[in-house]
């Protein structure tokens, strides 16, 4: 096997500026449950330590603390509840109620409503987090306020609200970006030149076609986006820009607006082939995931996962701009042996890259 001769944040940053590396790089996105069962069973005490096992190039992310009025342990800062919801082999953090769902007018909200104030979080403490971790690519700041906004209001109202409600959808998302933003720059003043990417996401894909109208992203979600990115460019850092599922239509608008990493790259989606990605994308965007973890992940044999993996390295990687992980988080439901065979599979064929 070939030496490494590039540190993470080396072999990320060779990726995005169009340059190669001395391998692929690879991430890393999971469950609580695959953490632990993975650790288990390499005999690793940390993440870190597990992610230099499977040669994964994991980056730091940083944030500031929260110093606010206390917050119940199943509440957020903007007063939506939550309760662990138990599935087959773990749980997730599911949003039961929603502080803004019974108003009906922007006036009820402003009368009854108190928005989260930045000055809750101290941020003096993160250039201290990327102490000992300087070899590392950095995620911090960004943006996915409609995600928010969904628990606010709750998933059904929320979508109703695109229709019957714009002016609380444009009110509430002006306060949940100018939120974001404030966070994302100071965040930047305080590790200046040192972000490597900021998270700007949004899901607006279903399984075989966007969730929205494209009339409603220009709308309500590509201005507010587009402010985001260009923050990040200014501060030298890109933009890593999340939807889950069939977003193809939208991506010609995604990419003016100036997105520099696409993820997760759900290629069994609708319009969402690797063939036409790359064909019509691959000088513009950076490619990041790609490999399903609803089928071949979960339940595939290792011999597909590995397929899969030396397909997505020909497809997404010709030529440069890919790096390997899974399509969002890897569920516990997938064997360790898949798992591994990915990580395998991508550090023996990612040397050709």
């Amino acid at each position: 096997m070939p030496k490494e001769t590039m540190t993470p944040k080396e072999r990320w940053l060779a990726v995005l500026n169009r340059q190669k590396p001395d391998r692929l790089p690879m991430d890393y996105w999971a469950t609580d449950e695959v953490n632990d069962k993975l650790r288990k069973y390499l005999g690793c005490s940390t993440q870190r330590e597990m992610y230099e096992r499977l040669h994964i190039d994991r980056p730091v992310s940083v944030g500031p603390r929260y110093i606010g009025p206390q917050v119940p342990d199943d509440a957020d800062i903007y007063g939506c509840r939550y309760r662990n919801v138990s599935y087959s082999t773990g749980t997730y953090r599911e949003c039961i109620y929603h502080p803004l769902a019974q108003y009906e007018t922007v006036d009820e909200i402003e009368a009854n409503y108190v928005w989260p104030n930045i000055d809750w979080y101290d941020y003096s403490d993160i250039p201290n987090q990327l102490k000992g971790k300087e070899m590392y690519p950095v995620q911090a700041g960004g943006s996915e306020p409609f995600l928010t906004y969904k628990d606010l209001r709750g998933q059904e109202q929320a979508f109703m609200d695109l229709i019957l409600h714009p002016d609380i959808v444009h009110y509430c998302l002006d306060k949940l970006f100018d939120f974001c933003y404030e966070n994302t720059c100071r965040i930047y003043e305080q590790i200046p030149g040192k972000v490597t990417y900021s998270y700007i996401a949004e899901d607006m894909g279903s399984e075989k076609d966007l969730m929205y109208s494209p009339a409603q992203i220009h709308e309500f979600l590509i201005p507010r986006m587009k402010r985001m990115i260009d923050l990040a460019h200014q501060a030298g850092a890109y933009a890593f820009h999340h939807s889950d599922g069939s977003i193809r239509k939208i991506l010609p608008d995604m990419v003016k607006a100036g997105i520099d990493i696409l993820n997760p790259i759900q290629w069994k989606c609708a319009g969402m082939d690797r063939e036409g990605l790359k064909r019509d994308f691959g000088d513009k965007l950076v490619f990041h995931g790609g490999v399903d973890n609803q089928y071949t992940l979960a339940f595939g044999t290792v011999e597909e996962v590995k397929q899969e993996v030396v397909d997505n390295i020909r497809i997404l990687g010709d030529g440069g701009g890919y790096i390997l992980a899974p399509c969002h988080n890897i569920q516990a439901v997938s064997p360790v042996e898949n798992i591994l065979t990915m990580y395998e599979t991508g550090y023996e064929y990612g040397w050709v890259y």
